[in-house]
């Protein structure tokens, strides 16, 4: 059983999903892939996982001290949970490259590519949470984000990001 709960924020609504112990699933509204990983079998429900993971939202959109993270159960392949788990590790107000990334698999033995890494990063069930909007372009670029490029830019203007030489394509496939 799954099980969903929606919040507010200055991104416009947020859907939560958890397994009942752990954060599954945080998309915005309107983003690419939209509850991916989420069963028929879904029930409104108030949970403490949702309750700490909304303090620590409204701390995060606060610029407040953050609480530790609820616990996190992105489902997804071992590739995929292995670029997740770098993404956790890049601090709040940094940015890396998907190239970055890519080197960062290889020194621990994994085969990959800046496209396989960005299609990992790209459908990251728990946005905001583990940090995939901290992910650039090899050339600046702010591309990429399934929330889309202006909330991905808001997200790292809050943080307190240094944008410069980061700046929002006009065309591509990943806008």
């Amino acid at each position: 059983m799954r099980f969903v709960t929606t919040l507010p924020s200055p991104l416009g609504r947020l859907t939560l999903a958890s397994d009942g112990e752990a954060i599954t699933g945080l998309w915005l509204e309107g983003q690419k892939y939209f509850g991916t990983g989420l069963s028929d079998t879904v029930q409104e429900k108030d949970l403490s996982i949702f309750a700490a993971a909304g303090a620590w939202l409204k701390a995060y959109f606060s610029r407040a001290p953050l609480p530790p993270l609820p616990p996190l159960s992105p489902q997804g392949s071992p590739f995929r949970q292995a670029v997740w788990q770098l993404l956790r590790e890049i601090p709040y107000g940094a940015v890396t490259t998907y190239g970055a990334l890519t080197r960062a698999m290889r020194e621990q033995g994994v085969p990959a590519s800046p496209q396989a890494v960005g299609g990992a990063v790209g459908h990251n069930p728990i946005s905001i949470l583990i940090p995939c909007h901290r992910c650039v372009g090899s050339d600046g670029s702010l591309t990429g984000y399934a929330g889309g490029v202006e909330k991905k830019k808001f997200l790292l203007e809050l943080e307190g990001a240094d944008l410069a030489g980061l700046y929002v394509p006009t065309r591509g496939t990943a806008l």
